[in-house]
């Protein structure tokens, strides 16, 4: 699959992967850690009557990173940018783990622009929180880093990581996947190289990591940042999906999503899957998406 690129009005240039033709858009948000490569199981089963978008958002893939990313909601203000200069009025959207909070942030303030929500494996509207360590590595649940540059001393999620992102150390962000996203099957040889080598052009993990920490659409502080209140302003169908066996991501945050969109929400759990069901559930995840949004 090519990238293609295209430039945005606030100075970043895009990259993405496109397939299919006509006027039925579906625009596909990664992860953090990842980029729009990660959806190629999803592209390669998608009919060509859909219009697919997957794009490698600010500061990953091979996207620009001209300007920091404070927010998951600047990410989707990039995303209206780039359905502008697409001339795509309406799409549907759908968002893979951290994906999952910029295309909630879409929703709730582009309301117009998005026909149904798509979440799979979605962190919370709350956030992602990252707790403090102790000196044996243990979480410190409750006490919140202050900032990004005390969050990129992390010993346990962050620095590794980024150590491993610097060194471009393949074998490293490897075992990291394996041990908490691909928990229950793996991607072939071929696509697992794709996928590495993309995610280890990221150049904003400790930017998105306290971003996705400080995501509040709710109500209360979740430790990071007070709620903006703004999940209520979602009003586009949302369906939700998961695997049972996420390491990554626990069911209570889909659940608390799910509360909080209750009358507008569907709910679909695959067994025999971890975080990826672009992965472990190929197939099935591509059918519910086309069920959903047809």
């Amino acid at each position: 699959m090519e990238k293609k690129f295209i430039g945005l009005k606030n100075g970043e240039k895009y990259a993405y992967l496109e397939k299919g033709l006509g006027t039925k858009y579906l625009i596909l948000i990664h992860g953090n850690f990842s980029s729009g490569i990660y959806y190629k199981p999803l592209l390669e089963r998608l009919p060509e009557d859909i219009h697919a978008f997957a794009i490698d958002m600010r500061g990953f893939g091979d996207s620009t990173y001209n300007t920091q990313v404070k927010s998951l909601k600047d990410l989707a203000d990039d995303l209206i940018l780039f359905m502008d200069e697409m001339k795509i009025e309406v799409a549907d959207i759908t968002g893979w783990s951290l994906g999952g909070g910029v295309a909630m942030e879409f929703a709730a303030h582009y309301p117009k622009r998005i026909n149904n929500l798509i979440l799979i494996n979605s962190t919370s509207h709350k956030g992602y929180p990252v707790f403090k360590k102790d000196a044996n590595g243990q979480m410190k649940t409750g006490e919140v880093y202050s900032s990004r540059e005390e969050m990129a001393n992390d010993p346990i999620q962050v620095k590794p990581i980024l150590d491993a992102l610097k060194a471009k150390n393949f074998e490293v962000i490897k075992y990291i996947y394996d041990i908490t996203i691909y928990t229950y099957s793996k991607p072939s040889v071929e696509d697992n190289f794709l996928y590495i080598n993309d995610a280890l052009k990221q150049r904003n993990l400790v930017d998105a990591d306290f971003a996705l920490a400080s995501l509040n659409m709710g109500e209360t502080h979740n430790l990071y940042s007070e709620g903006q209140k703004t999940i209520k302003n979602i009003k586009a169908p949302v369906l939700h999906i998961w695997g049972t066996h996420d390491k990554t991501v626990p069911e209570y945050m889909i659940l608390d999503n799910i509360k909080a969109l209750e009358d507008q929400s569907t709910y679909i759990k695959f067994d025999k899957c971890g975080h990826s069901p672009l992965v472990d559930k190929p197939d099935e995840l591509t059918k519910a998406i086309l069920d959903f949004i047809r």
